[in-house]
């Protein structure tokens, strides 16, 4: 029985208000920025609607799912109520205030810095702290994760920690250890500029502190929907997972070889030397490895499933599978857009092809693919599998379901494929403006159009699936029994240490991370001269 039911739904419909904002103001973008805008110079409002949307999607979104989740999880996984109630309320309070207190000096024009900061750029004060309230909020579903499997580890000293729970506590440490970075960024650089206590920064440091956080986030934001892979997918279409051992040595690389990556998006930057750049993207390229190993996992689950309905011959089980089922249909529409997303990883982890595709569409491509494709794909179906037992209602609007998941994989594709290829053709990301008529980018005009229509396929996409989750909450009552995960093939009595906790992996981690930042970070430090002028946003002096 979930207890903190009042709890997790407020952090989902939060994290979905955000999402549904950030999707219209995404589609707008798209649209002004395209061959089919009619109207006068909006440049100013576009980069307002960037900084909006990427800070939606990128902290309040992401955050507010895998800490509802996370909650769910620990309830449901270790089968006792939640210990910290009343200071979880406190950090779903502090995720909505630092949002509001973040966005509302971007809406006025006082803090377009997109997502990423973008120093020199400085924007107003309460933008960063509106973001460090977000991060704090996220600290203490950290510190509550941790209390609450260790309350648990001490009345079952000798038991397995369930597969759902060593993954949500992996995927919370892992957070921690990843907004470092940015903390450090925001606190003793943007910060004391932006309150006018100095004005020069080192934008050179700023980009490698940021670097710290900038791709391990995406790891964070993947674990929500490969916990659900691991733990949703099997049970929900009638199979077992392939190997709990799997899931764990997963989650285990992903807490080591996610953090210190970062400077793959630095290629270009003379502030880090070659032979850093040369190990992030060695640690980058190991990152398929846990990717691997879960789609394999998955795969043979599903299999599993297949052969338990009766499934014969090499792909027999393929026909068997239940494919009306939204849990069946979103796993495999997010490992279509995982896979497409993860070649062209390849791509950007590369520093000579690296090189032709910088700063292009194409990254904003690969971006959306990976995020907003596979993984968001997933945050949808953790609300339909959840739902019926945070509500105490039914969730029987299926076919409205299937909709939904086909129509936000329809315009993913539709959306991003266009973005790569005028990524290879050169186009620059994050401008709000583009002569059409000009000879040399003429032959864009029909890639991008195509990149508005999927824009829209998109906005239709996220108003269905609110529509689904509103008539979920106003239907009839219906007992949904007790939240369960998925059981292994072999499900294990024992397991090593290793693979049952986490200290081992929490030092191999900050090992690597301090081996690939500590130099870098260290000599910008030592550097004198690197400062530039902070340009203030909004024609503050």
């Amino acid at each position: 029985m979930l207890h903190s039911r009042r709890l997790i739904l407020a952090h989902f419909w939060l994290a979905f208000a955000a999402f549904g904002v950030a999707l219209v103001l995404g589609a707008w973008q798209m649209f002004v920025r395209g061959p089919l805008y009619w109207g006068g110079d909006v440049s100013a409002w576009y980069y307002r609607s960037v900084t909006a949307h990427g800070t939606s999607m990128a902290y309040a979104l992401p955050t507010l799912v895998a800490m509802g989740f996370g909650y769910a999880i620990s309830e449901s996984a270790l089968e006792q109520p939640l210990i910290g109630r009343r200071w979880a309320w406190l950090g779903w309070a502090l995720v909505l205030i630092g949002a509001v207190v973040a966005l509302v000096p971007v809406a006025l024009g006082l803090a377009s810095v997109l997502y990423t900061f973008y120093p020199p750029l400085i924007g107003n004060p309460f933008y960063y702290i509106g973001v460090v309230l977000v991060v704090v909020g996220s600290w203490i579903w950290v510190a509550l994760m941790a209390v609450n499997l260790r309350a648990w580890r001490a009345a079952h000293p000798a038991a397995p920690v369930p597969l759902a729970m060593f993954a949500n506590v992996a995927g919370a440490y892992l957070w921690a250890w990843t907004s470092v970075g940015a903390a450090l960024e925001l606190l003793f650089q943007i910060i004391p500029v932006a309150l006018g206590w100095k004005s020069t920064i080192d934008a050179g440091l700023s980009r490698v502190l940021f670097s710290w956080t900038l791709h391990a986030i995406v790891y964070f934001w993947l674990m929500p929907a490969y916990i659900a892979y691991y733990t949703i997918v099997p049970r929900a279409i009638g199979g077992r997972l392939f190997s709990d051992t799997m899931g764990r040595l997963s989650f285990i690389l992903f807490l080591v070889v996610a953090m210190p990556i970062g400077v793959h998006h630095l290629f270009e930057d003379p502030q880090v030397g070659s032979g850093f750049k040369f190990l992030h993207s060695v640690f980058t390229a190991l990152v398929t490895v846990p990717t691997l190993l879960t789609v394999f996992t998955i795969c043979a689950s599903v299999e599993i499933a297949g052969r338990l309905r009766g499934g014969k011959g090499v792909l027999g089980w393929l026909k068997v599978l239940p494919w009306d089922n939204p849990v069946m249909l979103g796993v495999a529409l997010s490992f279509i857009m995982l896979g497409f997303g993860g070649a062209g990883g390849l791509i950007n982890m590369s520093y000579q092809l690296n090189s032709s595709i910088h700063n292009t569409q194409w990254v904003t491509g690969h971006f959306h693919l990976i995020f907003a494709g596979a993984i968001v794909i997933m945050y949808f179906v953790i609300a339909y599998d959840t739902w019926p037992h945070l509500t105490g209602r039914a969730l029987d609007s299926f076919g409205l379901m299937r909709a939904q998941l086909w129509t936000w994989f329809v315009g993913m594709i539709v959306l991003t494929f266009p973005w790569h290829y005028v990524g290879i053709l050169g186009m620059p990301r994050r401008m709000a403006f583009y002569d059409y008529t000009d000879p040399v980018i003429a032959e864009q005009a029909a890639s991008v159009t195509m990149s508005v229509i999927g824009g829209a396929i998109l906005v239709v996409s996220g108003a269905l699936f609110l529509i689904v989750l509103a008539r979920g909450q106003m239907a009839p009552r219906a007992e949904a029994g007790t939240y369960r995960f998925s059981i292994a093939a072999h499900q294990p009595r024992t397991v090593p240490a290793a693979l049952n906790g986490f200290g081992l992996w929490l030092g191999l981690m900050m090992a690597l991370t301090i081996v690939n930042y500590g130099f870098p970070i260290a000599y910008l430090l030592a550097t004198q001269g690197n400062s530039v002028p902070a340009v203030m946003v909004g024609g503050r002096q």
